[in-house]
């Protein structure tokens, strides 16, 4: 018997609600594992030496800022960090030279080689900081100055005719002094980081640590790590830039334990047991910087050249300049900003 209109008009929708069949998705194929041992061997482990010979030839720029109050010995920290005289004379102002009115921005360049690897090293001095009455935005002209080295290399990088290298003046790291008081950490330092951490690495860093006892060190070190954490102040390694578990664990360590550097410097050598070492003589003997059980010299010292050096410039590029980058951007229409070549150009055609 034939179907009824009303039934063939059933099957018809029927037919419609029945989905067809899905093709399955194209799986890419996973690339097969070679076995090197059996084709011999390619060489791509070279790529190690490549690089490490070209860094050789061309060297890299590390530019690190100190700031903090006169009298914290932040030149001979650096010197201590260098091994080398890199920044201005550390025995404390001339008598000619006076605190400066507003905060100073002096930069020092020098080239530092050690087994054939060349570093342009920018030491970014900020004498009187924090030294005046009234010490109100003094972190100002910090903030600015870092800035505008985002903003030369920006420029930089969108002329047309580019360089092959950009020279890098961008502050990579930023260390910062805390006083050794033993009590709370001062507004300044406060109002200093919590603006300064956004464009900059900070390194919080206790400056002559030994003016106190152990269990005051301790202390104090725990104090300023929940003050800064009470206050939302990240620093840096920063744990949201954490790659994966084996930086977490060991950022994790610095953040807890390390944070901030109890330190004490010096540029001079004396004799003890036999062997020649950098220290501070006092009364009752010779604090001896780069011995662990008198300060974390030693550890700033690793943490800023021997492990995370690579890092802290790889988060100024990343991170900070980047956020600068996006920003200039997006303020200026999508646009590049105009070079000076453009400026000139756009001039001369009105």
């Amino acid at each position: 018997p034939r179907a009824g209109p009303a039934e063939s008009k059933n099957e018809a929708a029927m037919s419609e609600l029945v989905p067809e069949p899905r093709q399955k998705p194209v799986v890419p194929m996973k690339p097969m594992g070679i076995n090197a041992s059996l084709l011999g061997y390619i060489g791509i482990d070279t790529i190690i030496e490549q690089m490490r010979k070209k860094t050789m030839k061309t060297g890299f720029d590390f530019n690190i800022m100190v700031v903090g109050q006169s009298g914290l010995g932040k030149s001979t920290l650096v010197n201590t960090l260098f091994k080398s005289q890199v920044s201005r004379k550390s025995s404390g102002w001339n008598r000619e030279e006076k605190i400066p009115k507003t905060v100073e921005i002096k930069a020092i360049g020098h080239v530092i080689e050690e087994g054939g690897v060349k570093m342009k090293l920018t030491v970014i001095d900020t004498p009187g900081f924090g030294d005046q009455i009234n010490n109100e935005n003094c972190w100002e002209p910090i903030e600015k100055y870092i800035n505008e080295q985002y903003e030369k290399f920006l420029k930089e990088e969108v002329n047309i005719a580019r360089k092959k290298r950009i020279p890098d003046t961008r502050v990579h790291c930023c260390l910062y002094f805390i006083s050794p008081t033993g009590h709370s950490l001062r507004p300044l330092d406060l109002e200093f980081m919590k603006h300064l951490s956004k464009v900059v690495n900070i390194i919080p860093v206790i400056a002559k640590a030994d003016t106190m006892t152990l269990e005051e060190k301790t202390e104090f070190k725990q104090r300023v790590r929940k003050e800064l954490e009470v206050n939302g102040i990240e620093f840096y390694p920063q744990k949201e830039f954490d790659e994966d578990l084996e930086d977490k664990t060991e950022n994790d360590k610095i953040r807890q334990e390390s944070m901030p550097f109890a330190v004490v410097g010096s540029d001079k050598e004396y004799q003890v047991n036999g062997k020649r070492v950098l220290g501070r003589k006092t009364p009752w003997g010779i604090i001896e910087v780069e011995n662990l059980n008198h300060c974390e010299f030693a550890l700033l010292r690793d943490f800023v050249i021997r492990t995370h050096l690579q890092d802290l410039k790889e988060v100024t590029h990343n991170i900070h300049y980047e956020t600068y980058r996006a920003k200039r951007l997006n303020d200026n229409g999508g646009l590049p900003p105009m070079t000076v070549e453009t400026e000139e150009n756009h001039e001369s055609n009105l």
